[in-house]
């Protein structure tokens, strides 16, 4: 609880800095402090420490598992905090509004980490999702974010509106909003629960954009300003798919059998239309939109297997895609173009930022010494350990052959081509955190187990 009070406290702090002072550099640095300090909150959570005794009535409960995904999702938010500020600032429509959403945004998120009724599922969703829709609109003056805010809203409000038809059925079938009482186990489920979990189903898929409910996401992932489609492309996404996880093993594990099939199809399908699409994409940006539906495919893997090496390995893969992609954003946010062709040669003209980008690459496309190597290894061993659909795991193997193509793509044209003209102005300072990032992900690739380890209980 720690956690949620306080980034909610420091978003109205925000708002109220931006009221005092107009400059950038202050709103950026009290944003980090409060990230800094939303993590020490979430450790205090995970050590059972709560100043202000608030339980939540039992709608909400941190374990350490919970307590860990939080402090991970501060923790990549710190870094995404650290290596966006100053884009925020060159946009010249002022900080202090986007950084107090993006408080709000997590306060929504450690409410889904811990959500034990629907109602809080919901509140978390919407409280995560009305202050993206105003990130994505932020450039006023560009037709493409008003599009992206426009279609990213419409689709929210569809799926949410999905989602409340799939509580009421529930609560109408079962008469409580608990996850306790969904997980009864029923041999023959009724109509009314069949079409119940079906929609919720169907409304996360909407939210984790798995195919077929992934059309909105490269429009908006592309028109969204592209600080601000880092956060949601990573740490939004990541709290998503926890939120998935946790519904559906909590409230559903026992009806497993009923819905694994459809779960199976629907990841099947993501995979494919993820990576597939992916290598038709002339635009870096754009790619990485579709890989974003890709990566998911991976992370729908623990849906479907639903076991502790898949709870584990969910929260592996979410903060290692996270490190990744903010990595790489960060570098794409400060290119004006944002072609194929703008890297090339970078390796020659900015040799350390070429290797930095290198190695979030080769994470987000699975290779051995990276985090995403081991990710996608638990996503695929949850898989295999589940025992039935071995040719879901198989098809995962293929995908990842293909997602190998498009990254490297990126690569090839660093290092084996010339004449490419953008110069990304990276400062030391955002240079040192980009190398911290990369460590990381190395860190992770070749010691796993030092994450894995708080995560098994």
């Amino acid at each position: 609880m720690n956690a949620i009070l306080l980034s909610a406290l420091w978003g109205v702090v925000m708002m109220f800095t931006g009221l005092a002072s107009p400059h950038a550099r202050l709103h950026g640095r009290m944003a980090v402090v409060g990230m800094a300090l939303l993590v020490v909150a979430a450790w205090l959570d995970l050590a059972g420490i709560s100043p202000f005794g608030i339980t939540g009535g039992g709608m909400l409960s941190y374990g350490p598992y919970e307590s860990v995904f939080i402090i991970l999702m501060a923790g990549c938010a710190l870094l995404y905090l650290l290596l966006s500020v100053h884009v925020m600032a060159d946009g010249g429509t002022g900080t202090s509004d986007p950084l107090a959403l993006i408080f709000f945004v997590m306060t929504g998120i450690c409410i889904i980490a811990g959500f034990r009724s629907l109602l809080m599922l919901f509140l978390g969703i919407e409280i995560v999702s009305i202050p993206l829709y105003i990130l994505s609109a932020s450039d006023k003056r560009n037709l493409r974010s008003n599009e992206a805010a426009l279609k990213y809203f419409l689709m929210g409000a569809f799926s949410t509106g999905v989602m409340l038809m799939g509580v009421t059925l529930l609560y109408g079938t079962h008469g409580s909003f608990y996850l306790e009482a969904l997980n009864i186990g029923e041999e023959a489920l009724s109509p009314l629960a069949t079409a119940g979990i079906v929609l919720l189903l169907v409304s996360m898929a909407f939210k984790v954009s798995a195919a077929p409910f992934h059309f909105w996401t490269p429009d908006v992932y592309d028109g969204t300003p592209t600080v601000f489609t880092s956060f949601m492309a990573t740490i939004v996404k990541g709290a998503a798919f926890f939120a998935f996880l946790r519904l559906f093993q909590d409230g559903f594990g026992r009806l497993h059998e009923h819905w694994r099939l459809l779960m199976a199809f629907l990841t099947a399908a993501t995979l494919i239309i993820g990576n597939v699409t992916a290598v038709f994409q002339q635009s870096v940006k754009r790619m990485l939109a579709y890989s974003s539906i890709a990566q998911a495919g991976f992370m729908m893997l623990a849906l479907f297997a639903l076991n502790q090496t898949a709870r584990t390995g969910i929260v592996l893969y979410a903060v290692s895609y996270s490190l990744a992609t903010i990595g790489v954003f960060a570098v794409l946010a400060r290119m004006k173009d944002h072609s194929f062709e703008a890297f090339n040669g970078m390796a020659g003209r900015q040799p350390l930022l070429a290797l930095l980008l290198t190695v979030f690459l080769l994470s987000l496309a699975g290779i051995p010494l990276t985090a995403g190597f081991f990710a996608k290894y638990q996503m695929i061993a949850a898989t295999l350990e589940e025992g039935r659909m071995v040719w879901l795991a198989i098809l995962a193997l293929l995908c990842a052959v293909v997602g190998v193509y498009y990254y490297f793509r990126v690569i090839q044209a660093m290092y084996f081509r010339t004449g490419g003209d953008a110069q990304p102005e990276v400062s030391k300072g955002t240079r040192a955190v980009l190398v911290v990032t990369a460590l990381a992900v190395l860190a992770l690739g070749i010691h796993p187990d030092w994450l894995l380890r708080f995560l098994s209980y």
